[in-house]
């Protein structure tokens, strides 16, 4: 009777300890704690213009934080060194153009795919909380963060190499410049129009559909509506959300 005693006795003691995260403190290194926990804690958002800190590190968390107009400040240029590279190997700007569209449309399917499988994986152990909420997690639960809504410039050079190196593998030495260039430029348009969806006030469409169809998929159903700059991927692979759900948010 004795050992029952305590064994239920540590049980509760596991209840009443369950991991709470203080978001007075760094929540990185908190968030893993909450185990199979996260997904649900990470789902309920935090309705606030200023987000909370990352890291106890001041360099660290610098690094997480970007105003909006940085992404176009930087990549812009880069995007124009690529088309010009082409036309300097022998391309035509129309030539350029058609291959930039294309890579702006491969884009969109990118935005998607990454949104819908990786950004809204399910994880539970330590690490993989850990690195959901940098990668996405932290978005959804403070939304309204007007200095982590783009990717910072940083994250987006090293994700460039691989990338690169799959157009590369693909096309041709003076076809993978304009290509990459329009995904470049897509990510750019991407990342401008997400920040814009949030804090944005649009009055015509399709900027008041597009703010419409991505704060539902923050509000009210997070596992429908991945797409940022269209619809249309949601549309064909079966994830767009009832048209009967609406969310009001300034």
């Amino acid at each position: 009777m004795g050992s029952r005693v305590s064994y239920w006795g540590r049980v509760q003691k596991m209840v009443v300890h369950e991991f709470t995260v203080d978001l007075n403190k760094p929540l990185v290194f908190q968030v893993g704690h909450l185990g199979e926990h996260y997904q649900e804690w990470v789902h309920q958002p935090i309705v606030s213009k200023e987000g909370p800190r990352f890291f106890r590190n001041d360099v660290m968390e610098f690094l997480t934080l970007t105003k909006w107009w940085v992404v176009p400040v930087i990549w812009l240029p880069v995007v124009y060194w690529l088309f010009a590279k082409s036309i300097l190997m022998g391309h035509t700007i129309r030539e350029v153009v058609l291959m930039a569209l294309f890579g702006v449309f491969v884009w969109t399917l990118i935005e998607y795919t990454l949104h819908r499988f990786l950004f809204h994986i399910e994880t539970k152990s330590y690490w993989s909380n850990t690195a959901h909420y940098l990668i996405h997690g932290c978005h959804h639960k403070h939304p309204m963060d007007s200095l982590r809504l783009v990717f910072p410039p940083a994250g987006t050079a090293i994700l460039c190499v691989p990338f690169w190196n799959i157009v590369a593998f693909f096309a041709t030495p003076s076809t993978t410049p304009a290509l990459f260039g329009g995904g470049l430029l897509g990510y750019v348009m991407y990342d401008c129009t997400h920040y814009y969806l949030h804090h944005g006030q649009p009055s015509k469409d399709p900027a008041k559909h597009l703010k419409r169809y991505h704060l539902n998929h923050h509000f009210r159903i997070q596992d429908k509506g991945f797409g940022i700059t269209s619809s249309l991927w949601d549309a064909i692979f079966g994830t767009l959300p009832s048209s009967k759900i609406t969310v009001k948010h300034n």
